[in-house]
C-alpha cells in the first residue's frame, strides 16, 4: 500500500512539473497496424486444457481518433486463423477449439499519459464474421456467419511518441463458447 502511494505520487509529481513530456497518446487520427500470434479457447475451464486450445495468426488494423491523451475511439477490423495442433485432434476424445474469421467493431481505450512507457485499457462491442469450432468435456459448438463479441484489451504503448504498442486483445463470443485473443505488436501512422 506504502509502494502504491509512493508511485502514484511520484506519477502525479512528473506529470505536473513535465506535462510536455506526457505524450502517451497524442490527440489526431491515426491508423494502427497490429501482427501477432493468435489463440482460440473454450470459455470453460477443463480437466485437460492443453488438449484444447488452438493456435494461429492474428492481424488488426483501427483508425485511431486520438480525442484527448487520455481517451480515443478505434473503429477496427482484422482475423483470425487458428487451428488445434494436429497430434492433439487424435485424442480418442476429438476435443478442439478453432476459430476463422474476419472481425470488426468499435472499442474505447483509455491511456495514461506517462512517457516512453504508458498503459492502456480498452472494450468495446463488434462482430466476427466466419468459422467458430468448439468440441470440449462440457461443449460441442460449431457455429458459422456473424457472431457477437466482447473486445477487451490491456498492453503498453512505449517509445518517444508512444506509437509502438505491445498488447493483449480478448474478444469473447458467449454464442460461440469460446474466446479467441491475440498477443500483438503494433505501430501507430500519423493521418495529419
Amino acid at each position: 500500500m506504502k509502494l502504491t502511494l509512493h508511485c502514484i505520487f511520484i506519477s502525479i509529481a512528473l506529470i505536473s512539473l513535465f506535462p510536455n513530456l506526457t505524450n502517451a497518446q497524442t490527440e489526431g487520427n491515426f491508423i494502427k497496424a497490429s501482427i501477432g500470434f493468435g489463440s482460440s479457447t473454450s470459455n470453460y475451464e477443463e480437466e485437460n486444457p492443453e488438449i484444447i486450445d488452438g493456435f494461429g495468426f492474428y492481424a488488426e488494423g483501427e483508425y485511431v481518433m486520438g480525442v484527448t491523451k487520455w481517451f480515443s475511439i478505434r473503429p477496427y477490423a482484422g482475423v483470425i486463423l487458428t487451428s488445434s495442433d494436429d497430434d492433439k485432434l487424435k485424442n480418442p476424445q476429438g476435443y478442439k477449439v478453432e476459430t476463422k474469421a474476419f472481425f470488426l467493431g468499435g472499442k474505447v481505450r483509455l491511456c495514461a499519459p506517462i512517457p516512453w512507457v504508458a498503459p492502456f485499457i480498452e472494450a468495446g462491442i463488434g462482430t466476427s464474421l466466419g468459422s467458430f469450432e468448439t468440441y470440449t468435456e462440457v461443449i460441442n459448438v460449431k457455429k458459422n456467419g456473424a457472431q457477437f463479441h466482447i473486445p477487451i484489451g490491456l498492453g503498453l504503448a512505449v517509445g518517444r511518441k508512444n506509437n509502438i504498442e505491445i498488447g493483449i486483445s480478448f474478444y469473447a463470443h458467449p454464442s460461440a463458447e469460446q474466446s479467441f485473443g491475440g498477443f500483438t505488436a503494433g505501430y501507430s501512422f500519423p493521418l495529419d
